[in-house]
C-alpha cells in the first residue's frame, strides 16, 4: 500500500495485490535451491575422487583408480541427465511453439517404449505388452515418446527385481489411453497430488540410487497439457502403481 500526497492536503492511496508475485518469487527461490542441491551432490563426489587420485595416485592400484573414475563418471552422467531434463522442462514451461504436428502410430510408439524398458531392465523384471486397438495420435512424436518412456523407465527403476510391469495401449471412440502398471513398492496416497511437481520425490535417497532427476513427471505433465491429455495415478504402498495417460478423441484417428 502506498500513500501519496498531492494537491495540498489531499492524499491518494494506491494498493496492489502482490500475491502472484510472492508466489512466483517463492517458486524461483525453491527452484534455485533445488537445482543447487541436486548439482552439489554429484560435484562433491566427482571432486572428492579427483582429489583422492591426485593426492595419492602412486598409492592406488590400477583397479582402484578405474573404480574411482567409473563412480565419478556415473555422477557426471547424472548431471548431464539433470541438465537435459531442465532444458526440456524450460522449453515446455515457457510455452515454446509446439513442433509440427505429426501422425504418430500408437502401436509402434508403445512397442518402441516396451523395447527400451526391456533393455533397461536387463531381464530383472517381467515386462508385458498389452495392445487393445491401434490408431494414430496427432502430435509431436518426440514429446509423446518422452512422456511414455518416462513412465516406463520409472516403473523399471522403482520395481524390485523379479517384479512384473505391464505397458499398454487402448483406443476407442472416446480417445486413447497409454498405461504403465507395476507391482513395485507403491506410493502413499499423501504423495500422489504432488508427484508432478519439479524435484518432488517420495524417497530422495532411493531416487538418487536409481539415477532419477525428480523432473520426469513434471515433463510428462507439460507434454500432456500440450496434447490436451491428462495423467491419472493410482497407487498403494506394497501393492504397486498405475500411471495412465489419456488422450481425447480429437487427438486420435482410428482410420
Amino acid at each position: 500500500v502506498h500513500v501519496i500526497r498531492f494537491a495540498g492536503k489531499r492524499k491518494m492511496v494506491l494498493s496492489r495485490d502482490i500475491s502472484q508475485l510472492e508466489r512466483l518469487e517463492n517458486m524461483r527461490r525453491d527452484f534455485v535451491a533445488n537445482v543447487s542441491h541436486e548439482m552439489r551432490t554429484p560435484l562433491t563426489v566427482i571432486g572428492g575422487f579427483l582429489e583422492t587420485i591426485a593426492d595419492g595416485i602412486e598409492d592406488f592400484s590400477r583397479e582402484d583408480i578405474v573404480h574411482f573414475i567409473d563412480l565419478a563418471s556415473e555422477q557426471s552422467g547424472r548431471m548431464q541427465r539433470l541438465i537435459e531434463d531442465l532444458l526440456a522442462l524450460s522449453a515446455l514451461e515457457t510455452g515454446a511453439p509446439a513442433p509440427v504436428e505429426e501422425r504418430v502410430d500408437a502401436v509402434e510408439l508403445v512397442t518402441s517404449v516396451h523395447r527400451e524398458a526391456t533393455l533397461l531392465s536387463g531381464d530383472r523384471h517381467r515386462i508385458a505388452l498389452v495392445l487393445e486397438g491401434g490408431g494414430v495420435l496427432l502430435g509431436s512424436r518426440k514429446e509423446l515418446y518422452s512422456a511414455c518412456a518416462n513412465l516406463a523407465i520409472n516403473a523399471v527403476r522403482y520395481t524390485p527385481t523379479g517384479g512384473h510391469i505391464e505397458i499398454g495401449w487402448r483406443s476407442g471412440a472416446c480417445g486413447g489411453a497409454y498405461w504403465v502398471e507395476d507391482d513395485g513398492i507403491g506410493i502413499d496416497p499423501e504423495h500422489l497430488p504432488r508427484l508432478t511437481e519439479r524435484f518432488y520425490r517420495v524417497d530422495r535417497g532411493r531416487s538418487r540410487e536409481t539415477g532419477g532427476t525428480g523432473l520426469g513427471l513434471a515433463i510428462v505433465k507439460h507434454i500432456l497439457t500440450r496434447h490436451q491429455g491428462t495423467l491419472e495415478v493410482s497407487s498403494a504402498p506394497g501393492e504397486g502403481s498405475r500411471f495412465e495417460m489419456r488422450f481425447p478423441a480429437s487427438r486420435l484417428r482410428l482410420d
